[in-house]
């Protein structure tokens, strides 16, 4: 195996085993509140917890240049073992309690040091083939993400929590064991001028904007899909077996995903990242339609589009990452990328927030279709770029 590939193998290991802590309070509340009475506001609080401390972590990331600065593999496995030991906390902390939403917030925070900097790692391994290589990267985040929906069937959720911590530690072990690309560039100061390329560029602006198009549906979807998926499917079968079967449909709809990022990295490299995320949007948009359509219907038809909608609403997401690593000046890449990231999770909170509350209000159908907004605004951002990249 040539050191590339060993590399990446270990880095998107790394990724996969680390990014199972996010969703783990999600896939555990059922169990959490059969065995307490738990309010409402603290089931949203705790689902938002860890997008806000991601996004804390991660405008703390770039203003430090952390990414760039500092060795990536160490940052990475140390976000890694502090994401790992707050996660484990859930284990004690009583549910229903403002601790485990800290402890949450925690996680969120160190995540922040484990993807985004994956990313720096991942761009200085190639040139001509980033979109192909942060594609792999998504997708290990991707089933990481999904994960914990598979984990949660293997027992009580007091168990599925320690599982998730022990990944995590294993995933910063790989992460330390990665090799740095002939493209790494490390900055022996950094610059916090550089993040207002943000704006300043045309290019960078425009993958920025993207990137927010896209976040408005991605989380919002992969947080609430298997909550929409029981809800349909309940119209045509027993409650219990209803929720059991979304479970799994969600995790395949999610895990889905992972499989199409390579394929979609190597055709970005091949017919320009900005016309694939343009593509991918435009498809994961009328998904998002079309689910709405199915909602309530045979429940073997909704599962297909929520797997399709699954590789759509992912498809994008490394591009965006990639233009920036294109666009942006070598020792500024990470902390350009991080910033990118940190904006486009700060716009998940609210989505995520909103949207149980929405369907609350509006149905599922309704909300499912406010979902396409998000794509249609991210491909309007991106004309700029159709003709370039």
């Amino acid at each position: 195996m040539s050191e590339k590939r060993k590399a990446l193998a270990l880095l998107i290991a790394a990724e996969v085993l680390t990014m199972s802590l996010w969703f783990v309070s999600a896939a555990v509340l059922p169990q959490m509140r059969a065995e307490a009475d738990i309010a409402p506001a603290w089931q949203a609080a705790l689902s938002a917890a860890v997008q806000a401390g991601f996004v804390l972590g991660a405008l703390g990331s770039a203003a430090l240049g952390l990414a760039d600065r500092f060795d990536p593999r160490r940052v990475l496995a140390a976000g890694a073992l502090a994401g790992a030991a707050a996660n484990a906390g859930l284990i004690w902390a009583p549910p229903g309690g403002a601790l485990a939403v800290g402890l949450r917030l925690a996680t969120g925070a160190a995540l922040a040091a484990v993807y985004p900097v994956g990313m720096k790692i991942a761009v200085g391994w190639g040139e001509r083939d980033r979109g192909l290589l942060v594609g792999l990267l998504v997708g290990g985040l991707t089933l990481g993400s999904a994960a914990p929906h598979l984990l949660a069937g293997a027992g009580a959720w007091r168990e599925t929590v320690a599982l998730a911590s022990a990944l995590a530690a294993a995933g910063a072990a790989l992460g330390l064991a990665t090799r740095l690309g002939p493209h790494h560039a490390q900055a022996a100061r950094f610059d916090p001028h550089a993040l207002r390329l943000a704006w300043s560029d045309r290019r960078i602006r425009a993958a920025f904007l993207g990137y927010l198009g896209h976040m408005w549906e991605l989380y919002a979807m992969w947080a609430w899909i298997g909550a929409a998926l029981a809800a349909s499917f309940a119209a045509r079968m027993a409650p219990e077996a209803a929720g059991e079967a979304a479970r799994l449909a969600a995790f395949c709809a999610i895990a889905a995903g992972a499989l199409g990022c390579a394929p979609a990295g190597w055709l970005a490299d091949r017919i320009g990242k900005a016309r694939l995320a343009a593509g991918a949007m435009v498809m994961s948009g009328a998904c998002a339609l079309a689910a709405a359509g199915a909602f309530g219907g045979p429940a073997w038809l909704l599962g297909a589009i929520a797997t399709l909608w699954g590789v759509a609403v992912i498809a994008d997401s490394a591009q965006f990452s990639a233009l920036i690593a294109d666009f942006a000046p070598p020792a500024a890449a990470g902390s350009l990328m991080t910033l990118q990231t940190a904006l486009g999770f700060a716009l998940t909170v609210p989505t995520v927030q909103l949207t149980p509350l929405a369907a609350a209000a509006l149905g599922w159908p309704a909300t499912l279709a406010l979902m396409a907004a998000g794509p249609a605004l991210g491909v309007a951002a991106l004309t700029p770029l159709l003709r370039r990249r």
